[in-house]
């Protein structure tokens, strides 16, 4: 393939003729591809994988990161132990692609990847890499850790996603109509952009910005200094980037400065798409936010057995299945802790990244309460956590270690590694209960639920994200139901969603799944039917051309 006038591999549907570009530090396109952390890839693969059965005009760019995120390991003790592996992939081509991009007034070379959009039925896909020999170590290490911890290093990356991959998309003589930045990490390619043309109002008509945060503390920032020594803005005049972002302080806000330099923008569920609006309304020449609810590949994570069972309303061969996919998936369970657990027991999962906000180990908040939870003879539950802290996120890692800890007093609780691709689609086929207990409003959409409900898991959770979209409670699913927090405490919230929860865990949903199982086998596909078209990401990616786009 001739790299340097590139053209899509596969035939376009009319319908989505407008080029795309869709910039993302992490994608989670298959378990072999480790370049993702967690729900941010998940939502970027399925995306990359709709924009392939849509055949929309889109191409992914990313950075292949030498060491991905990091590899989840285990001390002598059992608790988590980071560790950093070069990783390998045979699968990706060499485009023969180098170019040169100022980082910190230096030229960094930079190398190109792709990824065959037949190799995981994905839309044609180009990666970044700094790790060549042209270039010194400290170069090197651009590209090789996902979320680097070092300040000067994440806004290297940064330049090295946007104005890499613009520059990229110049190199390719593949002109698109839209820039789209999934989080802000990406937004040095509006500045690329603004040298290349010199007009902002071209820019704009280019650049597209998808949120996922919700507090605006959670936005990232950096020092205004650094990013413009470290050739953030393409040599753009300092007095021109302050009249541009709006920021006069010393610290820039990435996602502000992008909300004034996109033409639209939007929020990941309709809930997060209005707390955004309230959250950023306060500020001048921002631009309009929509919401489009994140949602996952139906294709790629459901299975298709349970479906097909549930289709031809046959109920054995459905409690078959379940049960041989909670069988399967409790063999890693006790491959890596000793722990044998039994299909027919009532099953919680808790897995997804571990931060504050998550709160992973709510259920231990009353150990006697947890106690009698795990030792109730008459109505027995088993219990799995898994789930990445960030490397250097002290309090997320205690968290999983004191949840390692607790682990084992029990027969029936464990604590696993490895949360990827894999392991994640493991434990939501095991799961007979998808928990997930976030502090309301702080979960921006949380998809985990959506790819647990296409295995049969029921979602139980605090009513945040995309669950006040979907759960209708006792029907296909359970909901915590929303208090006054606005008005209280942190201290009062977690009381209250503490309280709740095991209220409605303790007297309506284990006792429903042991004492009237057809109800629970019902509500099992209400959850299955509900989330098959609505939180597929077919429908997302339709509307991202419906919305965005156009």
């Amino acid at each position: 393939m001739d790299f340097r006038n590139f053209k899509m591999p596969y035939t376009i549907n009319d319908k989505y003729s407008r080029k795309v570009a869709y910039f993302s530090m992490e994608f989670a396109i298959d378990q072999a591809l480790k370049i993702y952390s967690g729900g941010l890839g998940f939502l970027a693969g399925s995306h990359m994988r709709s924009a392939y059965s849509l055949s929309q005009d889109l191409v992914g760019i990313g950075i292949l990161w030498k060491y991905g995120y990091y590899d989840q390991a285990r001390n002598m003790d059992q608790t988590l132990q980071v560790t950093w592996t070069e990783k390998m992939y045979n699968f990706l081509e060499d485009t023969g692609i180098k170019f040169q991009i100022d980082i910190h007034d230096a030229p960094v070379w930079v190398k190109v990847w792709y990824l065959n959009p037949e190799t995981f039925k994905s839309a044609p896909m180009f990666f970044l890499s700094t790790d060549v020999p042209e270039n010194d170590f400290v170069s090197k290490t651009i590209s090789h850790r996902l979320y680097d911890g070092n300040a000067a290093t994440k806004i290297a990356q940064y330049i090295l996603l946007g104005k890499g991959g613009a520059r990229l998309l110049d190199e390719l003589n593949f002109e698109r109509d839209i820039y789209h930045l999934n989080e802000a990490h990406g937004l040095p390619a509006a500045f690329y952009l603004l040298q290349k043309y010199k007009s902002l109002d071209k820019v704009k008509e280019k650049l597209v910005f998808t949120t996922h945060t919700p507090e605006e503390a959670g936005n990232e920032k950096h020092d205004f200094n650094m990013c413009y020594q470290m050739s953030y803005f393409s040599g753009l005049a300092m007095d021109e980037v302050r009249r541009i972002s709006g920021i006069q302080d010393d610290q820039f806000n990435h996602s502000l400065c992008a909300l004034r330099m996109a033409h639209i923008a939007n929020g990941v569920s309709q809930l997060h798409g209005r707390v955004s609006n309230e959250m950023w309304g306060k500020y001048e020449g921002i631009c309009e936010i929509k919401a489009i609810t994140n949602a996952q590949d139906y294709k790629y994570w459901s299975d298709k057995q349970l479906y097909k069972a549930k289709e031809d309303n046959d109920d054995e061969r459905f409690d078959d299945r379940k049960n041989y996919l909670k069988k399967r998936a409790f063999k890693i369970v006790a491959d890596q802790t000793g722990d044998i657990f039994d299909p027919n027991i009532f099953t919680i999962v808790w897995a997804r990244r571990f931060a504050g906000y998550k709160r992973a180990d709510f259920l231990l908040n009353d150990r006697q309460r947890f106690r009698n939870l795990l030792e109730n003879k008459k109505h027995p539950v088993q219990i799995i956590w898994a789930g990445k802290p960030y490397p250097l996120d002290q309090p997320a890692i205690d968290t999983f270690n004191k949840l390692v800890v607790a682990s084992k007093d029990y027969h029936n609780m464990s604590v696993v590694t490895g949360y990827e691709l894999e392991l994640s689609k493991r434990l939501k086929q095991a799961a007979d209960l998808w928990l997930n207990n976030p502090r309301v409003p702080r979960e921006a959409s949380g998809t985990s639920g959506m790819t647990a409900c296409m295995n049969g898991a029921v979602n139980f959770s605090t009513d945040d994200g995309w669950i006040p979209e979907f759960v209708n409670h006792g029907n296909n699913g359970f909901v915590i139901p929303k208090a006054d927090y606005e008005n209280m405490s942190t201290e009062e919230q977690d009381r209250y969603d503490f309280e709740k929860l095991y209220d409605i865990l303790e007297n309506e949903i284990v006792p429903l799944y042991y004492d009237d199982y057809d109800t629970w086998r019902q509500i099992m596909k209400n959850g299955m039917d509900d989330v098959r078209f609505q939180f597929n990401s077919d429908r997302m990616a339709e509307e991202y051309y419906d919305i965005l786009y156009k």
